[in-house]
């Protein structure tokens, strides 16, 4: 048992005044930002403004809010404010990240437009990141303070078709790394995300980037490249609604919710590569027997050939005489595994996998 109290052991459960008071005081502050960024001039007028724009028009419209940070200090003072009143308050930013390395706040957000504040403490690690992760879209990264970081970006070809929706993990270019340099306080990046990535290591203070990011959905997955030699390593869906359905179809799997089985049936015949085939492998782990007729209508006719030959090679398993599947029991399939993503931006990463090699 732990020897010392949580701050939450303090938590004021029976003093509703106190409660009310609480959230009072956040949806007053919530309200008073909603008001001055929907107001013409306002960041959320002009995300608006381009919500249906290309990526780097999006960013050129946008530029006078990581040019001219002045407004930054008062958001965030106010927050601060709101915690010093109630330790419990929960001013209206909402976090992304949180892990030991990264994490964030979401400053403000329009369909596939996210302004964000990250965070990376000091000594979030002096050797670099293993992986570099390419999600389609642009972004631009103020950097506030560097905090001695060293950045090193990383450079992925990719082909007109490819964006188009015809990617396969088989003919993916590998990525290149140019030398880490130390980053400097208040240049601008700007990337496009697609085939451009950055990462971090070392610093001897904490680093604090001001990201704007336009991330449409698109055909083209987002990738995780190994920086060791380049290697593609790992392909996700890159739009977010059919990201957090396959998050949900896992939670079902691993809930044995076998009357769900439509569910994955859906999304097995999803536009978006990667999802059809987290949908099926996570269909043969729930339940085998409702997953071989479709697994055996997705090896005969997918659009994609890698997913037509990753269900071919499942499929095959079901042939096999008990005790050949290399599962205890034998029988059939287990779920396939691939390598998954090291990556950098937690609230993008989501649950889909990449056809496993056959």
């Amino acid at each position: 048992m732990p020897s010392s109290t949580s701050r939450h052991d303090h938590f004021p459960r029976a003093d509703r005044a106190r409660r009310d008071s609480r959230r009072r005081a956040a949806a007053a502050l919530q309200a008073e930002w909603q008001a001055a960024d929907a107001a013409p001039g306002g960041l959320l007028a002009a995300m608006a403004e381009v919500r249906n724009a290309p990526p780097e028009a999006a960013i050129e419209r946008l530029r006078p809010w990581l040019a001219d940070t002045g407004w930054l200090p008062a958001r965030l003072a106010a927050a601060v404010e709101l915690l010093a009143a109630d330790p419990f308050a929960r001013p209206p930013l909402r976090l992304v990240g949180g892990g030991e390395e990264t994490g964030g706040l979401v400053l403000a957000e329009q369909g596939a437009i996210r302004l964000t504040l990250q965070f990376r403490p000091a000594g979030g690690g002096d050797a670099p990141p293993a992986t570099a992760l390419f999600v389609p879209g642009a972004a631009a990264i103020r950097v506030l303070a560097g905090g001695g970081a060293r950045m090193a970006l990383h450079h992925v070809a990719v082909g007109a078709a490819e964006a188009a929706g015809a990617f396969t993990a088989a003919t993916a270019a590998r990525c290149r790394s140019d030398a880490p340099r130390p980053l400097a306080d208040g240049e601008i990046l700007h990337l496009d995300t697609a085939r451009s990535s950055f990462t971090l290591a070392g610093g001897s203070v904490d680093t604090l980037l001001l990201e704007l990011a336009v991330q449409p959905p698109s055909p083209l997955p987002i990738r995780a490249h190994d920086l060791a030699n380049g290697r593609l390593v790992h392909v996700s869906a890159s739009r977010r609604d059919s990201s957090f359905r396959a998050m949900a179809l896992t939670v079902l799997r691993h809930f044995g919710r076998r009357d769900a089985v439509s569910l994955f049936v859906t999304e097995a015949a999803s536009e978006d590569f990667a999802v059809r085939w987290h949908a099926m492998r996570e269909l043969v782990a729930l339940d085998a027997a409702a997953a071989r007729p479709h697994l055996a209508a997705m090896a005969a006719g997918d659009p994609h050939p890698e997913i037509r030959r990753a269900a071919a090679a499942t499929a095959m398993l079901f042939s096999l005489p008990s005790g050949e599947t290399g599962r205890e029991g034998g029988g059939g399939p287990g779920p396939c595994t691939s390598p998954a993503p090291s990556t950098p931006e937690p609230a993008r990463h989501d649950g889909t996998r990449a056809p496993c090699p056959v």
